[in-house]
């Protein structure tokens, strides 16, 4: 039982600090554009390097 009394404090502060973490992130614009990475991957923009 006393255990607990350590787990959950620390448990609430691991949940409040990614929280904060993830809260900066979408401030910080980490999220903006989910679609463009994935069609960037689509695109073919590789400098002709004259061995191929």
């Amino acid at each position: 039982m006393g255990v607990l009394t350590w787990l959950i404090p620390l448990a609430l502060l691991m949940g409040g600090a990614w929280l904060a973490v993830f809260m900066w992130a979408l401030r910080s614009g980490q999220f903006d554009d989910p679609e463009g990475a994935a069609s960037r991957i689509l695109q073919d923009d590789r400098e002709d390097d004259g061995d191929r």
